[in-house]
């Protein structure tokens, strides 16, 4: 079989009004934006398609302006809406708070399996992961707004409890997709698809066999086209029998991203960096240090948390930083990081360029590191936090008008054995000042983010207390450091130079326990040259 080459304005004209169609990318990586813009443009000139039925597993916000899921915020041209993250989908959240289109999210692990379950038949995903967050069908069952939990409860795409031998697991039923759209770098002509120069591999292949199994087309779009047989059959990735139509990508939406920002590209220009996908290593020198700052304080707590060993992995955000800080104090090599984009190893790429990394030891498909992921492999996470409350549970889904989603989050933070919640104390502009090894503050942050109850439970401390394997869990900022402990949310370290009433409690919207040994954070932290810091070995 081979494949049909066609232009993005002819594809976009294949997609048929109330398809369900799947969408693979990973924020500005691996994003098919000439069809995707092709879509929008032929909707905008015909009102076609219509009430499509979306669905993506990562967060496809591109640029946070026009591109990825952004080319979707037009009124009427979606009628369901379902994803893990939203990130840089700016455009978006108009249409989701004001109820245009109901909306749901689901952990992004679960969704990439998805693609797999669709693949063999299976009607869903069996799995613990979401259990007392939001997506919990006794919580919210990952209905966003209200126009999805208007929909009747025989909705199909409602999240169940299901009882397994004595023990609770939730059900989420499969989406059948009409169409998909991926992209990859290499296309012969027959249609056998390459992705070697991406800088990650997520669910390609998956997302073609469930959509070729489903009796639906997959449309990919590619950086050039080849002969046939000259790709090796061991880089292919998606074979030409599993594909329908290709399109061949506009210099403007060639190559790994779309990036320009020299902080994160370096030396390397263009559209290629040639070590996010191994074609070249570069020295960790190269690689600037964290500036010196309230993240980094933040970032260098964290690393007291880790152990000789290992296997980790950094969130969006000022998590992401800590590898920074590792490589900066030459222990990088002393441990293994992870993205849920499947790259293992080297130094995260920081920002916009999140689920790349420079130097990767391998690069795994997306939904094979979510598998490791939720059956325990994570040793230690470093994730985010919105919202804060008493009972331990954070929030990084949903608040300040936004429905930013969880993306791999609830996968991560359920799956690893010790967990950091990291961010500043408090949110807004503020003026803090670090003198002699001493924070002073001098006009804090407006918004609290330590609350009496979080708006929206992305993790659920309950769950982990419950665990029997015994998560720890510890929440990070740049002054206090707290554990979440049996009896509740408490206090085991503050900064020295912060007064414990004033600037910590009293910017809290209910009192934590406070330790009997509550410590000063390391001085350390608090100076601008390296800390010489060694990890801890393993117990």
């Amino acid at each position: 079989m081979t494949a049909e080459f066609i232009t993005a304005k002819e594809a976009a004209g294949l997609i048929e009004d109330r398809w369900t169609v799947g969408i693979d990318a990973f924020i500005g990586f691996c994003l098919a934006d000439d069809i995707l813009g092709e879509i929008e443009n032929r909707f905008v000139e015909t009102g076609h398609p219509r009430d499509l039925s979306v669905f993506n597993v990562a967060g496809i916000g591109g640029d946070g302006k026009g591109r990825g899921i952004n080319h979707f915020a037009h009124e009427g041209l979606m009628r369901r809406f379902l994803c893990s993250n939203l990130s840089l989908a700016n455009r978006m959240y108009p249409l989701i708070m004001e109820d245009k289109v109901p909306t749901y999210m689901i952990p992004q692990g679960v969704l990439s399996h998805m693609m797999r379950a669709i693949t063999s038949g299976k009607p869903g995903v069996i799995s613990q992961v979401g259990m007392k967050t939001f997506v919990d069908p006794r919580v919210d069952g990952g209905r966003i707004n209200k126009a999805a939990q208007d929909i009747a409860p025989e909705d199909e795409y409602r999240v169940e409890c299901i009882d397994i031998r004595g023990e609770e697991f939730l059900f989420y039923p499969a989406v059948i997709p009409d169409a998909c759209i991926i992209k990859g770098s290499i296309a012969d002509d027959d249609g056998n698809i390459s992705i070697e120069k991406e800088a990650i591999h997520i669910e390609q292949y998956e997302m073609a066999a469930a959509t070729r199994n489903a009796g639906g087309k997959v449309f990919v779009q590619v950086d050039s086209r080849v002969p046939s047989g000259t790709i090796h059959p061991q880089k292919v990735a998606v074979p030409a029998n599993m594909v329908d139509y290709v399109v061949v990508g506009s210099p403007g939406n060639t190559g790994q991203h779309f990036i320009d920002d020299p902080k994160i590209l370096g030396a390397q220009k263009g559209r290629h960096v040639a070590s996010w996908c191994g074609d070249v290593r570069i020295p960790f020198e190269d690689i600037q240090p964290m500036e010196f700052g309230l993240p980094k304080i933040i970032c260098r707590r964290g690393l007291f948390a880790m152990e000789k060993g290992d296997f980790i992995n950094l969130g969006i955000g000022i998590s992401m930083d800590v590898s920074a800080v590792l490589n900066e104090e030459g222990r990088i090599d002393e441990i293994s990081s992870s993205i849920e984009s499947g790259v293992v190893g080297g130094v995260p790429a920081p920002g916009i360029a999140t689920g790349a990394a420079y130097n990767p030891s391998a690069i795994l498909k997306q939904p094979d590191i979510f598998d490791f992921y939720d059956g325990g492999g994570i040793d230690f996470a470093a994730l985010g936090a919105a919202e804060i409350d008493e009972k331990g549970n954070v929030n990084v889904s949903r608040f300040a008008g936004k429905v930013t989603g969880p993306g791999g989050f609830i996968n991560i933070s359920q799956g690893a054995k010790k967990v950091c919640f990291m961010g500043t104390f408090t949110a807004g502009k503020q003026e803090i000042r670090i003198e002699d090894g001493k924070l002073n503050i001098i006009n804090d942050g407006p918004y609290i983010k330590f609350v009496k109850a979080v708006d929206h439970i992305t993790f659920s401390g309950e769950y982990s207390l419950a665990k029997a394997r015994k998560q720890q869990v510890l929440y990070i900022t740049e002054r206090a450091v707290f554990e979440l402990c049996p009896e509740g949310l408490t206090l085991i370290e503050i900064a020295p130079g912060v007064d414990l009433e004033k600037d910590v409690i009293g910017r809290m919207e209910f009192r934590p326990l406070i330790s009997d040994d509550l410590k000063l954070m390391d001085e350390r932290l608090f100076r601008p040259e390296k800390m010489d810091i060694h990890l801890k070995d393993p117990k």
